[in-house]
């Protein structure tokens, strides 16, 4: 089955490479995973072969906190192969998430803006094996001892979200289990 990926989607720097005609080889880890060739043009049309009416679709995840590149590549293999996770810097403003640490409303607004299209995702997070730590407010106030971390918009939001969680921790007190840390929004 051949695939496509809509240039729009791709890296600037990717795209210029592509455009000068460059063969381009995707590798992980030092391994090469996929190839991009590019394509000879007949009567003004473009030769890439048969089953080209089949359409991938994959979701940009650019990441405004600074990831090594071992971190970057360990979160796309956690993702798996219907996401690309790159460095803001270098993904589109047509990406579809944005994630980023716990920042200011201003620099939140800024990202909307840069990026129309995407859901901004805030996230606290801290993997010592990588050598990653943005913590925030609701990570220290977790480490704290606090055991929920509810969003609510309303009241009657609280009110539904606060009987979930005190339930919830009954029936698992009950059946011997601990109770789990939940954060909602």
């Amino acid at each position: 089955m051949t695939t496509r990926i809509d240039v729009k989607r791709l890296p600037r720097d990717v795209v210029e490479l592509i455009d000068a005609g460059e063969d381009l080889v995707i590798t992980r880890n030092g391994e090469t995973i996929a190839t991009i060739a590019t394509v000879v043009r007949t009567n003004g049309a473009f030769d890439v072969g048969p089953g080209t009416d089949d359409t991938y679709d994959v979701t940009v995840v650019a990441t405004t906190m600074k990831l090594s590149p071992a971190a970057r590549t360990a979160l796309s293999e956690q993702l798996g192969p219907d996401y690309i996770v790159l460095d803001m810097h270098s993904a589109p403003t047509t990406a579809d998430v944005v994630l980023v640490p716990p920042a200011s409303p201003q620099l939140i607004g800024a990202l909307r803006e840069t990026y129309p299209k995407a859901r901004i995702v805030v996230a606290e997070i801290e993997d010592p094996v990588l050598g990653i730590r943005y913590e925030g407010p609701v990570r220290r106030l977790i480490d704290a001892g606090a055991e929920t971390y509810l969003a609510s918009t309303t009241i009657h939001r609280l009110a539904t979200q606060l009987d979930h969680v005190v339930t919830q921790q009954r029936q698992q007190l009950a059946a011997g289990g601990p109770a789990q840390l939940e954060i909602e929004a």
